[in-house]
């Protein structure tokens, strides 16, 4: 769908770009096809570890930690759903600019592209035409002098949220800390084992409460959104707890984990998706000692008791509420 546009803007001259100019993409998805450009142009700056990982596969240079600071005579902005996010980018894009760069804006209607299209003209910025196929939008951007310290006040800024968390703009629950975790935050025991995971860590909230639990000597925190990673290390200072910018369905520990603690997502971009949390679990499952037991809340519409079942030797209904299942699972099955 984004190759369609970007193709279209390129045969049709709204976008004109001179063949050996420098190109950022933001935060384009798996399977996005960037072919418009050739690979060795390409900058793909993202900070979601899969999309990552895939895009270096494909040959691309890739700044998942942001150092990359251009120029680049064009930006490509992969709109995304949340409106903050989507400004913070597009204020980022600017700063990455040469001189009478240009910055395109593509998204899916569903993602919020005609807003941050008219928000951009709200603003000052000079919009050219806009191009629609394949359910979505895509438009060049021109930022302007008188526009840019406006731009400047879209740039991310850290939200303090309560009890002192950190989180940041596009972050999972930015806003503060989820009722699912909340429920299993409080669901755990009084006394951890030493040694335990927190999959999908997102910004700590979780991993505070395991390390306030005596008991645990270490604590990996693992999580692939690299903004949100960052605001977990500045929310948990314990010296105890371990950083890993990584995708937790892949990621192998060293040693064995005694517990894993998680609240593991079910969205792929607006889809919901059951394979995603029982990936999860899967990885769970790989990382624990024989005797080991897994915490985990979801959404009790998905079906992971089918999932947990042939995993695990003893699986625990927890209770919860009318929305969220509280499981504990104990004595992972090997595969022999």
């Amino acid at each position: 769908m984004r190759s369609a546009r970007l193709e279209m803007a390129l045969e049709s001259g709204a976008v004109v770009v001179s063949p050996t100019a420098q190109i950022c993409v933001m935060r384009p998805r798996i399977g996005d096809d960037l072919s418009a450009f050739t690979t060795d142009r390409v900058t793909v700056r993202t900070g979601f570890r899969p999309d990552h990982d895939y895009f270096a596969s494909q040959g691309y240079r890739t700044d998942g930690d942001k150092t990359s600071t251009g120029p680049f005579a064009l930006v490509v902005v992969c709109v995304p759903r949340a409106k903050a996010e989507a400004r913070a980018m597009i204020s980022e894009a600017a700063t990455l600019l040469a001189p009478n760069g240009q910055i395109i804006l593509d998204g899916q209607k569903t993602d919020g592209i005609e807003t941050a299209i008219k928000d951009c003209a709200a603003l000052g910025l000079n919009v050219g035409e806009t191009l629609s196929k394949a359910h979505g939008k895509l438009t060049l951007v021109t930022p302007t002098p008188a526009a840019m310290p406006a731009l400047h006040l879209w740039a991310a800024q850290r939200i303090q949220v309560e009890d002192g968390f950190v989180t940041a703009p596009g972050v999972f629950s930015a806003d503060g800390p989820d009722r699912a975790s909340v429920l299993l935050a409080a669901a755990l025991p009084e006394k951890m084992p030493p040694h335990v995971a927190d999959l999908g860590a997102g910004w700590g909230y979780l991993s505070r409460a395991i390390l306030a639990r005596p008991g645990v000597t270490q604590l990996d925190l693992i999580e692939a959104e690299a903004e949100a990673l960052a605001c977990a290390r500045l929310n948990i200072t314990d010296p105890r707890a371990q950083f890993h910018w990584a995708d937790a369905t892949s990621f192998k520990p060293k040693t064995f984990w005694n517990a894993v603690v998680m609240n593991p997502p079910f969205h792929i971009s607006r889809d919901a998706d059951a394979s995603l949390g029982a990936r999860f679990i899967a990885a769970a499952t790989r990382g624990l000692s024989p005797g080991g037991t897994l915490w985990m809340v979801a959404n009790r519409h998905l079906p992971y008791d089918k999932v947990l079942a042939p995993l695990f030797r003893e699986v625990e209904d927890l209770g919860g509420d009318k929305s969220f299942r509280l499981t504990r699972a104990s004595y992972p099955v090997r595969a022999r």
